[in-house]
């Protein structure tokens, strides 16, 4: 949408983008300059009836309203929480799937097949797969997507990316805000991918209802710098790419580490290999998935406080953060410095 403004107008900060422009030929000073709103809205009264919309629209299962919703929540972030209890307390719930590992473990061709096996099973399901970001630009490949393309044309699934915008666990800020959405928009089921973890990167233990941690036979001895936060948030080990040499005696290891845990956070967890490029042990993870959903149990722990309050702090942390580089960006000269304090 274009709007033009006056100066005056476009100084109150209601658009996404201003371009100076001249009103007629370009280059004739004669002409009376306006600035070009690229805009998303004129005060904050009109964003909250847009996002408000959004809201029932998504509810009703619209999948462009939900889209533009994801937008909104990503783009505006926690502010957008206050006025609408709807996402606070959603009328359903879907499951989340997180899906973490090392770089390189096949995670996301493993989703493309767990969407296949749910969708089976008629349910709707919904991809929130998070892509490092760029210390730099901050930009984001969000190459993941091409592993679901078997997936793009099926209107019982919805697929999100987004970058990390440089969070330390694995998971942007926005995805907690994203999953209700999902549960808004009367999902069954959501998968989280994370970006690559390792012992630090451990969010997404806050996020979803089952965390299945993906493995593959080369990890061999990093498991050994994993595995102490990785047993404390793992409800399931996947040992992927099952077909490659060694992998049986990984899963051993793997399975031998789990008995040896003295702290009892590690008990009931199974280890269960796939071979993602083929299929190959999916339609068996699929039912562990299915039987961990329908068993219930999962929505009363979402009230767990201690879990409450983790997604506070990393919504605090980006509402903090969103503060710090506004006020950063207007440090031009050093004399600038002592205006932030």
């Amino acid at each position: 949408m274009l709007i033009k403004l006056k100066k005056s107008e476009a100084q109150k900060g209601h658009c996404l983008t201003l371009v100076k422009v001249r009103d007629g030929a370009s280059g004739n000073r004669d002409k009376p300059v306006f600035f070009q709103c690229f805009g998303r809205y004129h005060g904050r009264h009109e964003m909250s009836d847009q996002t408000g919309d959004l809201i029932r629209r998504a509810r009703d299962k619209e999948i462009p309203a939900l889209a533009r919703l994801l937008t909104v929540l990503e783009r505006e972030g926690p502010s957008v929480l206050k006025g609408h209890p709807d996402l606070l307390q959603p009328s359903g719930q879907a499951f989340r799937i997180g899906v973490t590992g090392p770089p390189g473990a096949g995670k996301s061709t493993l989703i493309s097949r767990l969407l296949a096996g749910l969708r089976a099973r008629n349910l709707r399901v919904g991809v929130i797969a998070v892509d490092p970001s760029s210390p730099f630009s901050k930009g984001a490949v969000l190459g993941d997507r091409i592993r679901y393309v078997d997936h793009f044309n099926d209107p019982s699934v919805f697929i999100r990316s987004l970058g990390s915008r440089g969070s330390l666990g694995g998971l942007s800020a926005s995805a907690y805000l994203m999953v209700r959405a999902f549960d808004l928009a009367a999902f069954d089921v959501v998968l989280i991918e994370t970006v690559g973890v390792g012992q630090t990167e451990l969010e997404i233990m806050n996020v979803a209802d089952l965390v299945a941690v993906v493995l593959v036979p080369e990890s061999g001895d990093s498991i050994q710098g994993m595995k102490a936060g990785l047993l404390e948030i793992a409800d399931l080990f996947v040992v992927n790419k099952a077909d490659r040499p060694g992998a049986a005696g990984f899963q051993r290891e793997l399975e031998a580490s789990i008995r040896l845990d003295g702290s009892g956070k590690s008990a009931g967890l199974r280890v269960h290999p796939t071979a993602a490029a083929t299929g190959a042990g999916v339609a068996e993870l699929v039912e562990l998935f299915e039987a961990a959903r329908v068993a219930g149990g999962w929505p009363q722990r979402r009230l767990d406080p201690a879990r409450l309050q983790a997604e506070a702090r990393a919504l605090l942390r980006e509402e903090a953060e969103r503060e710090i580089e506004k006020r950063a960006s207007s440090v031009l000269t050093p004399a600038d410095f002592a205006k932030l304090f």
